[in-house]
């Protein structure tokens, strides 16, 4: 039969007519067909053997199928060989170097008649296809947040240097309702990518209960098709928010066909219409994609009588969940051994914190956010800090040094003279002339230290006595004193001096020679 096949009413009617024992050539003037249209359908129906009332009351797709009964070419021998070994030629495309052109050279040498090449990448492509169908599913509002960098990047011109700064574009889509974010960052850092998401949750005014990224390094260390190894930082920002992460499968970009669908959107709609623009800045570049973005969640959705932003301001965000009041940091974590002087080494910052001497010599555990430092041992913490970036600088505590430590930090010439005057009056007055010398004070502290043991194991009066006599003699030295109680110097001094006589001499002056004016010899 010649030309394209008959309407089903066309072909019912002329099932009628035949049935009424109309002839072939007034069957074909009342229906307007050739006769010989009219001849092929009546012995299509003689070969069927299906009774004509039967086939009237079937559906109109039964009935064309018994007419119609498809392509030959799917029951062609060179079809059924392709069939056969379509299996064997899927396996072998995803070979390292194997093209459809050598196929088909295997399959030319293998099956006699062959198709043609064209044929033969047509009929393998239909059955590849075929046996890969792709499946819509449905999204809950509020359950699922995509999220995907766009393959291709922006860029901003650096205004000191004239330097073109390549940006990476950040995408996000709620499924549900298709609402999208988009952000230009740096890089896909770990910090980057997290910032992102932050000022994504921030826009949207809440969380999903699922995140699906795809399996970058930000996201994803390790992938795998069952228990992927989330990044810990992306676990920390999850728990920090209440999300779950679930990641895609390994190449399998239909998982977030979505998102997907929305960065060839956002090259249309952001990209295509920033072309001509140049930006000196990031913020600049991300005020403008916002603008560009804003509209393409206001257009009206194509067979659909709402904008993407109706949709979401409806019926989704009023479902997502309340974000904390507290912004999220990242976490970074270390264990490095506590070193001899009871200080951690933060390698990131190249800087030294404290912990409690106990520790010295034992592996802790290390949080630090962009703020602060906090230290564990044993399952308990032992330390906090502000976070310092000075390089090779310490912070330290004085708590968490031993006594002996604390003391030596401490010394001052205060400190000293106000632990003086706790002991006595005398050493008080004494550490005052110590330290109205004019001498460098981490001189004199060791003086200091002498003069506080001496006065442990000397009764009190006979101290004081010591350190007045060494006031009244100017001399303020630890040795001093130390001799002076040594050989009881201080004693002596309470008992009457006895006046001895000059003994008599023709050679000794007297007042008189001393009183003279003029000297006579």
């Amino acid at each position: 039969m010649a030309g394209k096949s008959k309407e089903t009413s066309q072909i019912k009617q002329l099932l009628r007519l035949h049935k009424q024992g109309d002839s072939i050539k007034s069957i074909a003037r009342n229906l307007g067909v050739s006769k010989n249209t009219v001849k092929v359908y009546i012995s299509k129906l003689e070969a069927g053997a299906i009774p004509i009332s039967e086939l009237l009351e079937m559906d109109d797709p039964l009935m064309m199928g018994k007419f119609h009964v498809g392509s030959p070419a799917y029951k062609d021998p060179r079809f059924e060989y392709l069939r056969a070994n379509l299996t064997y030629y899927a396996k072998e495309l995803e070979s390292v170097g194997m093209t459809r052109l050598l196929l088909y050279e295997e399959y030319q040498a293998g099956c006699k008649p062959a198709y043609s090449y064209p044929q033969f990448c047509f009929h393998l492509r239909q059955q590849l296809v075929a046996r890969r169908p792709g499946m819509r599913l449905e999204h809950l509002a509020g359950d699922k947040l995509f999220v995907d960098f766009a393959g291709k990047q922006m860029h901003y011109i650096d205004r000191e240097t004239g330097e073109v700064v390549p940006c990476q574009i950040f995408v996000a889509s709620l499924p549900f309702s298709d609402y999208c974010f988009v952000m230009a960052v740096r890089s896909q850092r770990v910090d980057d990518f997290l910032h992102a998401l932050e000022c994504c949750l921030r826009e949207l005014g809440g969380a999903p209960a699922v995140l699906v990224p795809d399996n970058l390094k930000s996201a994803v260390v390790k992938a795998n098709r069952f228990e992927p190894e989330i990044n810990r930082a992306l676990d920390d920002f999850a728990n920090h928010y209440g999300i779950t992460v679930i990641p895609t499968r390994s190449r399998k970009p239909k998982d977030k066909a979505l998102v997907e669908n929305q960065v060839k959107l956002v090259y249309n709609r952001v990209y295509a219409r920033l072309r001509n623009r140049q930006f000196f800045d990031i913020e600049s570049l991300n005020q403008a994609i916002r603008e560009k973005v804003k509209a393409h969640n206001q257009t009206r959705m194509q067979q659909k009588p709402y904008c993407r932003e109706e949709r979401f301001l409806a019926a989704e965000k009023h479902l997502l969940l309340p974000l904390p009041v507290e912004c999220f940091e990242v976490k970074y974590y270390s264990e490095p051994k506590v070193a001899h002087n009871n200080h951690i080494y933060l390698g990131k910052d190249k800087h030294y914190y404290s912990v409690p001497f106990a520790y010295v010599g034992q592996k802790v555990q290390v949080i630090y956010t962009r703020s602060m430092v906090k230290i564990y041992a044993r399952n308990k913490q032992i330390a906090v800090h502000v976070r310092n970036l000075n390089p090779a600088g310490y912070s330290t505590q004085k708590d968490h040094l031993s006594s002996h430590h604390q003391h030596y930090l401490e010394r001052s010439p205060k400190y000293y003279i106000a632990r003086a005057k706790e002991k006595s009056a005398e050493l008080h007055l004494l550490f005052q002339m110590i330290f109205e010398q004019n001498t460098h004070p981490e001189q004199l502290y060791r003086t200091c230290d002498g003069l506080l043991r001496l006065q442990k194991g000397v009764e009190s009066d006979k101290f004081g006595a010591a350190c007045e006599l060494a006031m009244n003699v100017r001399n303020l030295s630890y040795r001093f004193v130390e001799r002076i109680l040594k050989n009881n110097m201080a004693d002596n001094q309470d008992e009457p001096k006895q006046e001895q006589s000059l003994p008599d001499h023709h050679n000794i002056r007297g007042m008189e020679y001393y009183s003279q004016t003029t000297i006579k010899f």
